[in-house]
C-alpha cells in the first residue's frame, strides 16, 4: 500500500483502539483532502465502507509494518546536566510529575509496544525498580565512561528489528508511538536558530540525503526513531565493521548514519512540532520547562550550596561542568554574580581519603596563606565549596622561573609552624592500596612485584637520614597550581596533605613533569638552597621514585573503582622504575 492508505488505516486503528480521541468520521473529514485513497480501500476490503472501521483484511494489510519492540538509551552520565546528574540517571529526573524514562516506558505500552529493552550504565542499579514493575530488560554497557551511544546501540544488536530507538531522555508532550509504522524515520521538527543538535536535509518525499552539525537554522532530528529490520541489519554491519578501528568510538550513532547515508537504506525525517518534543540537555532547561526545580530541585547538592550560602535555590544559577579530575568530579555555579566551585567526591575515594583530616589541612592552609579559596567542607560526605578564580595559569613545567616561584611556596608551607596526627606515608599507604586490589584480583600484582621490591628497599634507606617531617600538600602535579595575573601563587586541592616527608611534594612535582636527572636534580637544589647536601639530594631522588610508585598504586586502584586513568597511569610506572633503577644502579 502507499503512504496515504497506510496513514488511513493506521489512524483508523489508534482510534479503534482509543489511543486517538476523535471518531473515525472526525479523523476522515479533518484528514481527507481526496476520497481516492478511502475508496480505494475500501473497495479492496481493507475498510467497512457502512460502519468505517479496519477488517479483518485491512489488520492483516498493516501487519508487515508492525512494530516488534523497542529499545531506550540510557547509559550515559549526562555530564552536561550536572549538578543533578552527579545525583541520579537523567532518565529518573521527574518532571511535570513523572519519570522521563517511566512516562517514555507507559507511552510505549499504551501504543501496544510491550517489548522494550533498557541499555544501563551509569548508575544503573537506580533502573533495576523498572524490571518488575515493567517487565523491561537489560542490556549492561561497562563502557558508558569512556565510549558514547553507538556502544549502546551495538550492544543492543541482538533487540533491533522492526524497532523504535529512543532516549531516557525525552519528554513527548503527546504519545509519538505507534502499533504499525510505514518506514525508517527520525523524528525532528524545523528551528530559527542554531542548537548542538543534528541538522539535516531531506527531499520532496522527506527523505534525509544529508546530515551535519553547526548549523544557523533548518530540521533538527530530536526524539524517538524507528528503524526497519532492513536498515536494522546494516546498521549493524557497519558498526560491526568499525568494532576493530573504533572510529565512532567517542560518537553518537548518528554521526554513523550521517556519514553512510548512501550505504544505508532510507531514512525519513518525520516532522513533529517544537513544543510537542523536548530534550533537556541542561538544567537551566528544566526549570524552564518545569517550574518545581525552580524552587524545590530535589537534589540534595543544590540543599548543600543553600545551607552553606543561606540563599534559595532560584539564586543558584549558571551551572557549568569542570572536566572530571582524577579523583573527584567538579562544577561551577553562581550566586549574586560571584562564581564558586563545588567539588562531589569520586566513587571509592572514601577508601583512601580521611575527609575529615582533608578539612584541617584546608583549613591550615587558608591560616598560613597558601589557599585563600577555600569555604566550606562537609566531612561526612565528602563535598566542597571553593571561590572559583577566574584569571590564572598553570605553572609551565619547561620554565625554571615557574619552577622557583613553586619552591618558595613549598618552602613557606614546609617552614609553617603546624604539625597533625595525619599524613602521606606513599610507601605503607601504596601497600594498604595493594591489599584492597589483591581482595578484588589476587594476581593483579604478579609483574609488579620487581618493582615493588625495589622501591621497598629504597624506602629504608631514606629511613633515618635527617630529613624532617613537615606539613605538606601530597598532590604537587600542575593542575593543582594557579599563577595569578598579579603573581599570587595558590595552591589547591588538599586530599592528600598532612604531617608527611617533604620529598613528597618536591618528588610528585618532578614525576608530573617528567624531569631527567639533570633537572630534577636542579629542582631539588633550589628547594634546599643552603641546606643542599648529596646525602639530602639522594633523599629528594627516592622520594621520585617512591611517589611516582604510590600513584601508581593509585591508579590501579582507581581503575578497579570504574575511573580511566589513561596515559598517567603508564606515565607513573615508567618515572618509578626510571628513578629505582638510576638510584639502585
Amino acid at each position: 500500500m502507499n503512504k496515504k492508505e497506510f496513514y488511513i488505516l493506521n489512524n483508523i486503528y489508534n482510534i479503534e483502539k482509543g489511543r486517538q480521541k476523535v471518531s473515525i468520521d472526525t479523523f476522515l473529514n479533518q484528514s481527507l483532502k481526496s476520497v481516492k485513497d478511502f475508496e480505494n480501500l475500501v473497495a479492496n476490503g481493507y475498510i467497512d465502507e457502512k460502519s468505517r472501521k479496519l477488517t479483518d483484511k485491512g489488520l492483516k494489510a498493516l501487519e508487515p509494518y508492525r512494530v516488534q519492540n523497542a529499545v531506550i538509551l540510557a547509559a550515559g552520565p549526562s555530564t552536561r546536566f550536572i549538578p543533578l546528574s552527579l545525583e541520579q540517571p537523567k532518565g529518573l529526573y521527574e518532571v511535570k510529575g513523572e519519570k522521563l524514562i517511566e512516562r517514555q516506558i507507559n507511552q510505549l505500552i499504551e501504543a501496544g509496544i510491550t517489548d522494550i529493552t533498557v541499555v544501563l550504565g551509569y548508575k544503573q542499579e537506580m533502573f533495576f525498580f523498572l524490571k518488575e514493575k515493567y517487565h523491561v530488560k537489560f542490556i549492561f554497557n561497562s563502557s558508558y565512561n569512556i565510549k558514547n551511544n553507538i556502544e549502546s546501540v551495538y550492544l543492543a544488536r541482538n533487540e533491533l528489528h522492526n524497532t523504535y530507538l529512543c532516549s531516557c531522555d525525552n519528554y513527548f508532550v503527546e504519545n509519538p508511538f505507534n502499533q504499525f509504522e510505514y518506514q525508517t524515520f527520525y523524528a525532528g521538527y524545523n528551528v530559527y536558530k542554531k542548537t548542538n543538535e543534528m541538522y539535516v536535509e531531506s527531499d520532496e518525499e522527506n527523505r534525509i540525503v544529508n546530515m551535519k552539525k553547526g548549523c544557523d537554522q533548518g530540521q533538527i532530528v530530536m526524539g524517538h526513531s524507528f528503524w526497519q529490520k532492513d536498515f536494522s541489519d546494516h546498521f549493524i554491519e557497519l558498526a560491526e565493521a568499525d568494532r576493530e578501528v573504533g572510529i565512532y568510538n567517542e560518537a553518537f550513532w548518528e554521526m554513523l548514519v550521517a556519514d553512510n547515508l548512501s550505504k544505508l537504506p532510507a531514512m525519513y525525517l518525520k516532522e513533529y512540532t517544537e513544543d510537542s518534543i523536548f530534550e533537556f540537555d541542561y538544567f537551566e532547561q528544566l526549570r524552564e520547562f518545569d517550574s518545581q526545580y525552580v524552587g524545590h530541585t530535589h537534589s540534595e547538592i543544590i540543599r548543600n550550596i543553600k545551607l552553606v550560602f543561606r540563599c534559595d535555590e532560584e539564586d543558584i544559577v549558571d551551572f557549568r561542568n569542570v572536566s572530571e579530575g582524577m579523583t573527584n568530579t567538579s562544577f561551577i555555579f553562581k550566586i549574586k554574580d560571584v562564581d564558586y566551585i563545588y567539588r562531589h567526591p569520586g566513587d571509592g575515594t572514601e577508601s583512601i581519603i580521611n575527609r575529615r583530616h582533608e578539612k584541617r589541612s584546608l583549613e591550615l592552609a587558608k591560616e598560613v596563606g597558601i589557599d585563600p579559596t577555600y569555604i566550606y567542607m562537609d566531612v561526612n560526605e565528602g563535598w566542597k565549596i571553593s571561590k572559583f578564580i577566574h584569571s590564572f595559569r598553570e605553572p609551565d613545567y619547561a620554565d625554571f622561573e615557574d619552577s622557583k616561584k613553586i619552591l618558595n611556596v613549598l618552602r613557606q608551607l614546609h617552614k609553617a609552624p603546624v604539625s597533625v596526627d595525619y599524613g602521606m606515608k606513599p610507601w605503607e599507604d601504596a601497600l594498604d592500596m595493594e591489599n584492597l586490589l589483591l581482595k578484588k584480583d589476587p594476581t593483579c600484582f604478579k609483574n609488579f612485584e620487581s618493582l615493588k621490591e625495589k622501591i621497598g628497599n629504597l624506602y629504608k634507606k631514606t629511613l633515618g637520614d635527617g630529613v624532617e617531617k613537615c606539613f605538606c600538600h601530597g598532590d604537587t602535579y600542575k593542575p593543582n597550581w594557579m599563577i595569578k595575573d598579579d603573581g599570587e601563587v595558590i595552591l589547591i586541592d588538599w586530599e592528600y596533605s598532612g604531617y608527611s616527608d617533604p620529598g613528597i611534594d618536591v618528588g610528585y612535582y618532578i614525576v608530573d613533569a617528567m624531569y631527567d636527572f639533570d633537572d630534577a636534580c636542579k629542582f631539588i637544589k633550589e628547594y634546599l638552597g643552603d641546606t643542599y647536601s648529596k646525602e639530602r639530594e639522594f633523599h629528594f631522588m627516592a622520594y621520585t621514585a617512591i611517589i611516582a610508585y604510590y600513584w601508581f598504586v593509585w591508579a590501579l586502584y582507581r581503575e578497579s573503582c570504574g575511573a580511566i586513568m589513561g596515559e598517567a597511569l603508564f606515565n607513573w610506572y615508567e618515572m618509578a622504575k626510571k628513578y629505582v633503577d638510576y638510584l639502585t644502579d
